[in-house]
């Protein structure tokens, strides 16, 4: 069993795109959610795509369960999804031993801009970039299964200064 350990952060400034590598559009979107579990299909680039299904309530640590599906399959899934899908582009930028993934959202929630890096224990500590504006681990509102069924976030909702572009 893969368990998936991150935090999260809002952005606050554009900084992390002279690190970043060159971005790779998801549409993802939601087939089940539920308090404690969600099944998302996601397609990246319009070549690949994936199955997840995360299981938890841990405000950092969930189960996560990840396949490769065909993509016709994911556009599929897709047309028969609860709420919105969501549309963003996610870049990596590579921070002192960590892999930081910077999502910029575009469609209904254009101007959101959040990092997450993903840990291999809750007890690591890594180096937070400048970058960064405050952190959301736990914050359901910021959780992508939140974005797609509830109501609509962005940088204005939140008072964030920064605009990716």
């Amino acid at each position: 069993m893969a368990k998936e350990i991150e935090r999260k952060f809002l952005v606050a400034s554009d900084a992390w795109r002279k690190a970043a590598d060159g971005g790779t559009r998801f549409l993802q979107a939601y087939i089940v959610t539920m308090d404690d579990r969600s099944a998302r299909v996601r397609l990246m680039d319009d070549t690949r795509a994936k199955l997840t299904i995360k299981i938890g309530t841990g405000s950092m640590t969930r189960d996560e369960f990840e396949y490769e599906i065909p993509v016709e399959d994911a556009r599929d899934m897709m047309a028969k999804a609860i709420g919105l899908i969501i549309d963003k582009t996610r870049y990596e930028v590579h921070h002192r031993g960590f892999i930081w993934e910077v999502d910029v959202y575009a469609g209904a929630h254009e101007g959101l801009v959040v990092a997450e890096v993903e840990l291999d224990a809750e007890s690591d500590r890594p180096d937070l970039p400048a970058w960064l504006g405050i952190e959301v681990t736990g914050d359901p509102h910021y959780s992508n299964q939140y974005l797609s069924t509830s109501p609509l976030v962005s940088a204005t909702d939140h008072e964030l200064s920064y605009s990716p572009f």
